[in-house]
């Protein structure tokens, strides 16, 4: 009963905000002109829950009112008059969006998220309404079938390139019965993924474990205990422990818990979210978003969603993706098995010979086989990797690689105290940007993982050049009130690796928004995170970084040979589980082709039954049962809720890329070489998607990327 009034209240308050637009226009609402801030960043401090409505209302009519502009145009369509206009068309309404949406993934409550579901057919429609319009189609034709289109710069053509592609692949080639039906999938689909996300969040949200007894925290390192005892003590449970499905609570009660019951209820409570049979199961939602997905891509000539998705990708075709993801599996399965023995092995050791190996047991046994085999302790090195001395180890090697520098600036507003805002400079102090980072997670305000957004793109498509507002947020334990936030191995990764890809936003020089920054194909855009967790643990890296919040010391080059020659540990487990839930997804969208003959219509979707099509394609490639995939389908939010349909093998198709590009430093022998980092500058990082990337790749590495480096990085060959 208190949920459904709280509901009435939110809603109520939704539609006075909506009602009373014009008590939020003009000087009372800061989206409805340029932010009149330091360097034009979200005024959040002024910003208010009654803002956004009225702000995405006014920001739909005045793009409506752009694109009518260069319709009515009476002269013969050009690329500045029609394509370059479109491009910097729609400023208010990306203004309103860039905040809301990430706010709603980042410090999200139950009034964003109705927000988040009133807008979101709107939106939909507002943009089927654009890519839907002939004559405005007609016009975009005319300058692409213009022999004289052939002037135009390498960016230009791209720019004109990716305007027609979006509106023939949005269905404008589509006759009127046909557009209606995708109108309506497109407004279906966009509910759904929305109620996807909202689900698993409420999921993570609302399952804890309290623990009540010590001895049930045996073997938890202090840091774990004590996040423990503060998450107990913001419910109100003073005195006991709580864990979450956070990843900073779960991983390591995982890691280090001995009591085994207590392991297994935690990780079956993280793998069961959103399959549960409650008001938040995903899996009629999955069935839907599937089935909506089949049936545009066949409405649009495609055969599945996959073929839909990655003609707009380096691998452009299913088997492409399948060819790569099923050559490393036959490294990484045969490697898995071998841990896995090794794992029960030691096991036996401790609990006897009926021991059976569990997906619980895999990271407590792991943690213990990596203390015998290499006398590395990851609860001790946590030490040397507070948040803020990770964060200054990154910017470090940025300043090293780029010759660019960080300032904290307190006088820029934030949207959560724990946020930080850091304006980047050049080598030559001209000013490129601001990055705000967000790495402590909050139990149900922000969405599980990490990511990179911005608040504002690069552009230089008028007078003056826009500089780029990008933020980065994680979910790491907040520091208590005696002990830092501390990072485990993969969580320092993870620093680096967001970090990359602010590196993309930051120092993105083109000339069009539509392009610039991390608008690249899926699996190119990994290139530029990935490439920088190579730094990360590189001895002089470490020295430079990693020092013991406790002493003040630096670390050991003891223990940076013993991270060293780890460094591959474990990886037929990590590779295992990623390239599982790659060929999950896979499985998910080629339903239509020819690999899934079982359910190769729409009326076969409804029928599903989603664990066993699951266990079904696991059993398929001969996944143990020790390991699950790194996402079940149910929280799977990379692909059900995410940009990442047929896409989440683009890590790996990335990661084919950056160790060979981190091969080309190398080489030089100097890690930070000037010149090979200015050619990735150049030629990566500053580009967007300007130009073809396999293009943009050969100019900086001069060939085609060599595969056999990933397979060295996790120590599959020599």
């Amino acid at each position: 009963m208190k949920k459904i009034f709280f509901t009435i209240i939110t809603l109520s308050l939704i539609m006075m905000y909506s009602c009373n637009e014009a008590d939020t226009q003009g000087k009372d609402n800061p989206f409805f002109s340029e932010f009149d801030t330091p360097d034009g960043v979200p005024p959040f401090d002024q910003i208010k829950i009654e803002h956004y409505l009225p702000a995405f209302e006014a920001g739909m009519k005045e793009h409506t009112a752009e694109v009518d502009a260069i319709i009515k145009n009476a002269d013969a369509p050009t690329f500045e008059n029609t394509i370059v206009a479109l491009d910097k068309a729609g400023k208010m309404l990306n203004r309103v969006s860039s905040v809301f949406f990430a706010l709603n993934s980042a410090n999200t409550d139950s009034v964003r998220q109705d927000i988040a579901k009133q807008i979101n057919p709107k939106l939909t429609e507002h943009g089927d309404n654009i890519n839907l319009n002939e004559q405005l189609f007609a016009k975009i034709k005319a300058i692409n079938d213009d022999p004289a289109s052939e002037n135009l710069t390498t960016e230009q053509k791209k720019l004109l390139e990716k305007y027609y592609k979006s509106f023939v692949r949005s269905g404008i080639l589509l006759s009127g019965d046909k557009q209606n039906r995708l109108r309506e999938i497109n407004k279906e689909l966009g509910m759904a993924t929305l109620n996807f996300g909202q689900n698993l969040l409420a999921e993570t949200k609302n399952f804890q474990l309290v623990i009540e007894k010590e001895e049930d925290l045996s073997g938890l390192p202090a840091d774990v205990v004590a996040s423990a005892a503060q998450a107990a003590k913001d419910r109100e449970l003073d005195g006991k422990w709580v864990f979450t499905l956070s990843k900073p609570s779960w991983e390591p009660f995982l890691q280090y818990a001995d009591n085994r019951d207590l392991r297994e209820k935690l990780y079956k409570a993280m793998y069961s979210r959103g399959n549960n049979g409650n008001d938040n199961d995903n899996k009629e939602i999955i069935k839907q978003i599937v089935s909506l997905r089949l049936e545009k891509a066949n409405l649009l000539g495609y055969a599945t969603h996959a073929d839909y998705v990655l003609e707009e990708t380096m691998a452009k075709k299913p088997e492409n993706v399948m060819k790569l993801l099923n050559e490393i599996w036959e490294y990484a399965l045969p490697q898995a098995k071998r841990e896995a023995a090794e794992l029960t092995t030691l096991a036996k050791k401790e609990t006897g010979n009926d021991f059976k190996l569990e997906s619980w047991d895999w990271f407590y046994y792991v943690e213990k086989l990596r203390k015998e085999k290499y006398a590395l302790n990851e609860d001790e090195l946590k030490q040397y990797f507070t948040y803020e001395n990770v964060r200054e180890g990154v910017f470090n090697v940025a300043n090293k690689l780029y010759g660019i520098s960080f300032k904290e600036r307190t006088d820029i507003p934030v949207y959560q105290k724990d946020v930080q805002a850091f304006e980047v400079s050049a080598a030559d102090g001209k000013y490129i940007g601001i990055i705000y980072m967000d790495y402590y997670a909050r139990e149900g305000q922000k969405k599980n993982g990490a990511w990179m957004g911005s608040f504002r793109k690069q552009s230089a498509n008028d007078s003056t050049f826009t500089h780029p507002l990008i933020y980065n947020v994680g979910n790491f334990a907040s520091p208590t009130a005696d002990t830092p936030s501390l990072l485990t191995i993969d969580q320092v990764g993870t620093v680096f690796h967001e970090f990359g890809h602010g590196l993309h936003g930051l120092l993105s020089n083109c000339t069009y928004n539509t392009l610039s920054g991390t608008s690249v194909a899926r699996d190119f855009v990994e290139l530029p995170s990935q490439v920088m967790e190579h730094w990360a643990f590189e001895p002089e890296v470490l020295k430079s970084f990693a020092k013991s919040y406790k002493t003040g010391e630096v670390i050991s080059d003891e223990l940076i040979e013993k991270i060293q020659k780890a460094s591959t540990f474990n990886q037929g487990f990590m590779t295992t589980e990623l390239v599982a839930a790659a060929i999950l997804d896979m499985n998910w969208h080629t339903i239509g082709g020819t690999n899934n003959v079982d359910f190769n219509s729409l009326e076969g979707i409804k029928e599903l039954d989603i664990d066993k099509f699951e266990a079904d394609a696991m059993n398929k490639i001969g996944l143990i049962s020790e390991i699950i995939p790194r996402y079940r389908s149910t929280y799977f939010s990379h692909i059900f809720d995410g940009g990442y349909s047929s896409g989440y093998y683009s890590y790996l198709w990335s990661e084919v890329l950056d160790s060979d590009a981190y091969q080309a430093f190398v080489e030089t022998g100097n890690i930070f070489d000037p010149k090979t980092a200015q050619a990735f500058r150049d030629n990566v990082l500053s580009k967007g998607g300007s130009d073809d990337p396999m293009t943009l790749y050969k100019k900086f590495r001069g060939a085609e990327p060599n595969p056999v480096y990933l397979l060295k990085n996790r120590g599959f060959v020599k």
